[in-house]
C-alpha cells in the first residue's frame, strides 16, 4: 500500500538563475506527483512537499545532485495520505516561485549567504546541546521565531512568545525596544524546522543581542530526538492539510478554545474570509471570527 510522506527542507546557498531553478523544480514536482510549495531566491530554497514515498525520495535524490542543493537540510514527517489521484491529500495544488526572500522578514538587505549558509546567524545547537546548555546555564531564555498563533497550541516552557501576526512584523518588534533586557543573557532562538531562525538570529546579532543560539533543525528535529520528554510542551503547528502534529501520543493539550475555553490543539482560520488570522476552536465552535473581526 502506497506510504504518504511529507518533507520541509531549505538551504540557503548563491543562486545564480532563481527562475531556471524554478523551472526545473516545477518540472521535476510535476513529473513526479508531488504537491507544496517552494519559494526560492537569490539566497536559496524553502520547500515543503508531500507524496508517495518512492516519488518524494526520487526528488530529493535529483535535487541534491544539483550542487547548491548538496547540503539540503531535510525533515521527514507522516502524511495523513494519498487521494485517488495518488496525490498527497495535506496539498490542494502545487505552487513554486522566486521571491525576494525566501522566509519573508522583509529585510532582504540584511541577510548575507555564502555557500556555507547565512553569514553571521546566531550558534547552532542541536537537540542534546540545547540541554547541556540549560543545565549548565540558569539564565536561558527560549525565544519563539513563529507567528504568535503558532505557540498557542505549544511552545517551549517559559518561552518568549514575540506580538507577532507575520514572520515580517519581527523586524519593527525586535526594534521596539521591548527585548532590550535579554541582550546579556543566552537566548536560544527557535521555529518549526530552523529557516526562520537562521534568519532571526542574524538580526537579533546585528541589534546588539550578545549570545544567541538558534535550534539546529527546529522544534521537528527536538521533537525526534526528545518526542514529549524534553522541555516542549503541546503540539507543533504546520501549514499543511494536518493543521498541527504530536510528537508521541502523550503529548499535552495547551491549547484553549477562544468561545468556550475547552482545551484542545485544533487551529482553524477565522471565518471572516478578508482575515488571515488563525484561532485556536474546539470541535463543536465552528463560523468563529477574530476580535476585529467579531462584528
Amino acid at each position: 500500500m502506497p506510504v504518504a510522506k511529507i518533507i520541509l527542507y531549505y538551504a540557503f546557498t548563491p543562486l545564480a538563475d532563481p527562475e531556471a531553478v524554478r523551472l526545473w523544480q516545477r518540472d521535476l514536482c510535476e513529473a513526479l506527483g508531488l504537491r507544496g510549495r517552494i519559494l526560492l531566491s537569490a539566497d536559496g530554497i524553502n520547500g515543503t512537499l508531500g507524496g508517495e514515498l518512492g516519488a518524494v525520495k526520487k526528488y530529493l535524490r535529483k535535487t541534491k545532485d544539483y550542487p547548491a542543493f548538496k547540503n539540503l537540510d531535510v525533515k521527514w514527517s507522516e502524511g495523513t495520505g494519498l487521494d485517488e489521484n495518488g496525490l498527497s491529500a495535506d496539498f490542494p495544488r502545487l505552487s513554486v516561485k522566486v521571491r525576494d526572500e525566501i522566509v519573508s522578514f522583509g529585510a532582504p538587505g540584511e541577510l548575507q549567504v555564502d555557500d556555507s549558509g547565512v553569514v553571521g546567524g546566531g550558534t547552532r545547537l542541536d537537540p542534546a546541546a540545547l540541554h547541556e546548555l540549560v543545565e549548565k546555564r540558569d539564565d536561558v531564555v527560549f525565544f519563539d521565531g513563529r507567528n504568535r498563533f503558532e505557540a498557542q497550541i505549544g511552545h517551549f516552557k517559559g518561552a518568549v512568545v514575540p506580538d507577532v501576526s507575520t514572520t515580517r512584523d519581527f523586524v519593527a518588534e525586535l526594534d521596539s525596544g521591548k527585548y532590550d533586557h535579554l541582550k546579556d543573557k543566552p537566548v536560544v532562538t527557535y521555529c518549526t524546522g530552523g529557516i526562520r531562525c537562521e534568519v532571526l538570529s542574524g538580526l537579533m546579532k546585528s541589534r546588539g543581542f550578545g549570545e544567541v543560539y538558534q535550534l539546529d533543525g527546529g522544534v521537528v528535529r527536538y521533537g525526534e530526538t526528545f518526542g514529549d520528554a524534553g522541555l516542549w510542551e503541546g503540539s507543533l503547528y504546520v501549514f499543511d492539510g494536518r493543521g498541527s502534529l504530536d510528537f508521541t501520543e502523550q503529548a499535552a493539550v495547551v491549547g484553549a478554545c477562544v468561545v468556550c475555553g475547552e482545551a484542545t490543539n485544533r487551529m482553524r482560520n477565522c471565518a471572516d474570509p478578508s482575515c488571515r488570522e488563525q484561532l485556536v476552536v474546539c470541535e463543536a465552535e465552528s463560523d468563529v471570527r477574530c476580535p476585529a473581526h467579531a462584528s
